[in-house]
């Protein structure tokens, strides 16, 4: 796992056709903070971000920093070839309760152990994640779950049509 530093600065441009295949991990300093209804869902600065050759980085937050109460473990599971099976987690707040919301590797294989403990969360189904207080866009599409902001650059996999890349 790389180091990824924080910074006050602008970030060097990230082109997501040069992230690797297998995915890698990088620890992630910058202030990560999920909203959702008024309510932070999460709020931390030791993040770890999948870097995936054609998707946005995705930014796994430590359970620690997460509002996990409110978060009830879902039916749906999906296998990833590389970091394992996934768990999915719904979200209630103020009586509303968004399915899906999240996702954890509780057992990841050993080369993404570091996430183990983490949970994603897609930017799409909430209403602010935020990276050093610029608003993330998701990535286009239901699947990934990618985050994106002006440092990443794509074409990003994900969207109508891009199934098949």
């Amino acid at each position: 796992m790389s180091e990824a530093q924080g910074t006050d600065g602008p970030l060097p441009a990230e082109s997501v056709w040069e992230y690797p295949r297998p995915p890698r991990v990088e620890r992630d300093a910058r202030h990560v903070v999920i909203r959702h209804r008024g309510v932070t869902l999460a709020d931390s600065r030791d993040c770890r971000r999948v870097l995936e050759t054609s998707h946005p980085p995705v930014f796994y937050v430590p359970v620690d920093d997460v509002r996990t109460d409110l978060l009830s473990r879902s039916e749906a599971t999906t296998v990833c070839e590389w970091k394992g099976s996934a768990t999915y987690w719904s979200l209630t707040v103020a009586g509303h309760t968004i399915r899906d919301v999240a996702w954890s590797y509780e057992a990841p294989s050993p080369d993404y152990r570091s996430i183990a403990r983490h949970l994603a969360f897609y930017p799409g189904k909430v209403d602010l994640c935020s990276v050093d207080g610029e608003r993330v866009v998701a990535q286009p599409g239901d699947f990934y779950g990618g985050w994106i902001t002006a440092e990443i650059l794509g074409p990003f996999k994900g969207g109508p049509g891009t199934t098949r890349w």
